[in-house]
């Protein structure tokens, strides 16, 4: 008698095939709820762990959470982690670690099912982006213009109070914007108090991060990658109160100037926050500053300090969303308003002092009253023994008040100390001499190398040249307009005399000698 037996793979094909629909089923339930929840199943069928990883958000799903790290590192560098079953899905990485029991093949099928699935999500998301970028762009344009609360209200976020900028620029910007958003995923209910915002405007990338007083850093982070991996540079400014936007708008912009390779995100308390301010002596540096931008509103202050960062009018007219004209036209206001010459390096350099000059402590204040009492009591005595001593004159008139601080030339006593006089030495200290008349007059007609060149009798290459050797022995970002201030005040503090460029040291012609 014989009998037909069956093959194993035969009999387990039913119940695999059946198996694998279950999978599928599952996988497909939860992909319609979320991301999170698909992943979730994931592990959940591999009985192990399952990562979604981003290049530049890291782990944008995991389960569990601890797992995050290994599924990046895993990510980053497959060969070494050849236990780990990986796809690509939705421009990331799905990363699967199975328990030792489940069979290869079915976390194969885990892994690519779910990978299809991530692809699936990620095409109706692209689908969707485009309206939603938009939504985007017209949030940050009204809160620009003002509408706080009519965003507040959208977003339905009555914690949303304050605002963290950031203005990104580049060449590769429309990429680094999808990916920035696929990073950030972009919603527009708050998550963890917290709200990102995102849109082009003007050629630029700006991000807005409303949230209440304080931020985690976490978009910082995904600004600094991004901003990396595609050769962007970013300037950051806040968190502010979200009726500052406009301000927190402009700072960004004046911090992205002094951005550079090297250092491609610049907070905007960065930006002027020199090494020289801290070692002014406080109470004299701050009445002084007072002083001097007493006939200043806060408008017109914040203005001169974004010019100053920015270092050109038209750059700053662009950080500020005002045209070149405006912008020329109050800068000449402000300089008759000032009463002094705004187009002058030195006038700039202590204007930019006095504009990041510290608040005057209030004990500063009572003793100037009381000062101010004191003089005023001994001029009424002066006063009337003069009224004694001359019969029949006429009352004196109003007291005059004292002539106010000038921004052409310091008071005594705020540069000409031993601390700063160290630092100005150990800054621009060991220039040759050719080097450090070519710097000065190049500073003295705000970096622009034609004319500098024109007044030295050297070829623009040549000073170029010079420049480029300047910036090396200085170890200082001369694109930097807050930089080149610092380092004109250092010249002058250690000059001993005027550097003239007819005192360039030279061998006839327009060569020169080194001494």
């Amino acid at each position: 008698m014989s009998s037909t037996g069956t093959t194993d793979h035969e009999a387990a094909g039913p119940r695999g095939a059946r198996h694998e629909r279950d999978t599928a089923d599952r996988l497909l339930r939860a992909a319609t709820r979320s991301g999170a929840h698909l992943i979730a199943e994931a592990a959940s069928l591999v009985q192990g762990w399952a990562v979604l990883a981003d290049p530049i958000a890291g782990a944008v799903y995991s389960t569990p959470a601890a797992a995050a790290a290994d599924g990046v590192h895993a990510a980053a560098a497959p060969r070494e982690h050849p236990h780990c079953t990986q796809r690509p899905a939705a421009g990331a990485v799905l990363v699967l670690a199975a328990a030792p029991t489940v069979p290869p093949g079915h976390a194969c099928h885990v892994a690519t099912t779910t990978a299809a699935l991530l692809e699936v999500r990620g095409q109706r998301a692209a689908e969707l982006r485009g309206e939603q970028m938009r939504l985007h762009t017209t949030l940050i344009r009204l809160l620009l213009a003002g509408h706080t609360a009519a965003v507040t209200e959208t977003l339905g976020g009555n914690r949303l109070t304050h605002v963290t900028v950031y203005r990104l620029s580049g060449v590769d910007l429309p990429t680094a914007h999808e990916v920035l958003w696929r990073a950030v995923r972009p919603s527009l209910a708050p998550y963890a108090d917290a709200c990102t915002l995102m849109g082009r405007r003007d050629g630029e990338l700006v991000v807005a991060e409303l949230h209440h007083g304080g931020d985690d850093g976490r978009i910082l982070r995904l600004v600094s990658r991004l901003s990396e991996r595609h050769h962007l540079l970013a300037g950051m400014a806040g968190p502010l109160p979200l009726a500052e936007m406009p301000t927190a708008h402009s700072d960004a912009a004046a911090a992205r100037h002094s951005a550079t390779p090297d250092r491609r995100v610049v907070p905007a308390d960065a930006v002027g926050a020199s090494r020289l301010t801290p070692l002014l002596p406080t109470a004299p540096y701050s009445r002084w500053a007072g002083s001097v931008l007493r006939p200043l509103s806060p408008a017109h202050q914040h203005l001169l300090l974004v010019w100053l960062r920015t270092g050109s009018k038209p750059r700053a007219a662009a950080a500020l969303g005002l045209s070149a004209g405006t912008v020329r036209a109050r800068i000449r206001d402000l300089s008759r308003l000032l009463g002094a010459d705004l187009e002058d390096a030195t006038v700039r350099a202590h204007l930019l002092l006095a504009l990041r000059a510290p608040a005057p402590a209030p004990g500063d204040h009572s003793n100037n009253n009381n000062n101010n009492n004191n003089n005023d009591s001994d001029s009424d005595h002066r006063s009337r023994r003069s009224r004694r001593s001359r019969s029949g004159s006429s009352p004196p008139g109003p007291p005059v008040p004292p002539d106010p601080a000038r921004l052409e030339s310091l008071p005594d006593g705020l540069l000409d100390t031993e601390a700063v006089r160290t630092w100005a030495i150990g800054l621009v200290g060991g220039l040759e001499p050719h080097l450090r008349i070519a710097l000065a007059c190049w500073l003295r007609h705000h970096a622009r190398t034609a004319p500098a060149a024109a007044e030295l009798h050297v070829h623009r290459t040549t000073l170029a040249g010079w420049l480029n050797r300047c910036a090396e022995h200085l170890a200082r970002n001369l694109a930097d307009a807050t930089v080149r201030a610092e380092i004109h005040l250092a010249l002058k503090a250690t000059g001993t005399g005027p550097d003239d460029p007819a005192a360039l040291p030279r061998r006839g012609g327009r060569t020169y000698r080194r001494l």
